[in-house]
């Protein structure tokens, strides 16, 4: 016993002489775990994310069965992330729930058309065809408007930087776009008004207002895009939109990207076209340009059913990836270097050449998708969103 009692005395003493072992192996190991990390983030860039998930989550994979966020069930729910903020709008309400599943800010609406869409850390919900429009960030609201009913709101966007444009009809006009400052103060900085083409949608980029017009030529819908150089009256430049109607507007690489229902168009703010993508074909199911570097479509081989292609373009409209779908899709979201498609029966999260990230199989009853930039996935079903995390 005198001689166990000894040796455990001796190893007691030994760390009190080397009081630094026990740390440095933990620094040893940390370093290992850093290697490893960069390692990844230099041959995918992905290993940050995998770093910054296990800091912050406190672990590095979990199912989809966490219920983070709850909310009325509705069916025109629309949902938009701000960083761990979820926002929510309906027909009736809208709501900034925070990084808890706690409600920050609420308020009712009455809306016939709800549409919400997200840029620069900011959301914008407004009523397609109405006259009620909010701005939110993660604290709660920003900028509320009132349209007149003559004058209704048509669209609104926000670019990376958060700078907010408004499409509405307008009196004595066939449609304007107005733009206002990151800071938005209630009057606008700047405002297109078109006389001669109906406008559809706006956005800034830079300095420069890209209006997306609708007009006539030979008998056919033509969509153009008006460039403006604020705060300049005349236009600088315009180009064409060839093969079909113009969806939607954003921005990729510093270039302007309109998704039409035909082709993709990538242009510079000087008007020049600088690439394109053609779906040959193909019927527009799906698209989101939410990517960094690259676009989302969901192309249909008929105009109805299952088959058909997902494809993401870079920002010069070069095909990135290509992935052959034969299944139904129930919801698709790009953010970051990420995107994750909801099929019927499991969660795919891909890179941005459209090869597996990760998966999930059983997805129970998801309806859709939100993918944010740090890999992480909100699957959203009627009244709760659970978390994944690859």
């Amino acid at each position: 016993m005198s001689e166990k009692h000894t040796d455990k005395s001796k190893e007691n003493e030994a760390e009190k002489r080397h009081p630094v072992r026990g740390a440095a192996s933990f620094l040893l190991m940390m370093a290992a775990v850093l290697l490893v990390v960069l390692l990844a983030a230099y041959r995918d860039g992905t290993g940050f994310d995998i770093l910054r998930r296990y800091l912050h989550y406190g672990g590095t994979e979990k199912v989809g069965g966490e219920t983070v966020y709850h909310y009325e069930a509705a069916s025109r729910n629309r949902f938009a992330t701000l960083g761990e903020t979820l926002v929510v709008l309906s027909d009736a309400s809208l709501s900034v729930l925070g990084s808890g599943g706690e409600e920050i800010w609420s308020v009712p609406v009455t809306m016939t058309a709800p549409a919400l869409v997200s840029g620069g850390g900011r959301a914008v919900a407004y009523d397609v065809g109405g006259t009620a429009l909010y701005v939110v960030d993660q604290t709660g609201l920003l900028l509320e408007l009132t349209a007149d009913e003559e004058e209704p709101y048509i669209s609104a966007t926000l670019n990376k930087n958060g700078r907010l444009a408004v499409t509405a009809q307008k009196r004595g006009y066939k449609g304007s776009v107005k733009v206002y400052d990151r800071a938005l103060g209630p009057e606008p900085s700047f405002e297109f008004k078109s006389s001669q083409r109906f406008v559809l949608d706006g956005y800034v980029l830079g300095d420069t207002l890209a209006a997306v017009t609708l007009g006539q030529e030979n008998g056919v819908f033509v969509s153009s895009v008006v460039l403006y150089k604020m705060p300049g009256e005349e236009p600088a430049a315009n180009y064409s939109i060839s093969g079909g109607l113009a969806a939607a507007i954003g921005e990729q690489e510093g270039r302007l990207v309109t998704v039409s229902d035909s082709v993709l168009t990538c242009a510079g703010v000087n008007g020049e076209i600088q690439g394109s993508y053609s779906y040959n074909g193909s019927y527009l199911r799906d698209y989101d340009l939410g990517g960094t570097g690259f676009t989302v479509l969901l192309l249909n081989r008929y105009r109805s059913g299952s088959v058909g292609r997902l494809v993401s373009v870079d920002g010069g409209g070069e095909l990135l990836g290509s992935l052959d779908v034969r299944e139904e899709v129930l919801g698709i979201s790009a953010s970051g270097r990420y995107l994750a498609v909801l099929y019927a029966d499991r969660l795919e999260v891909y890179n941005q050449e459209l090869q597996t990230y990760a998966a999930l199989r059983g997805t129970g009853d998801a309806r859709d998708v939100l993918m944010r930039p740090d890999g992480s996935v909100l699957l959203l079903s009627a009244g709760s969103a659970s978390l994944f995390l690859p």
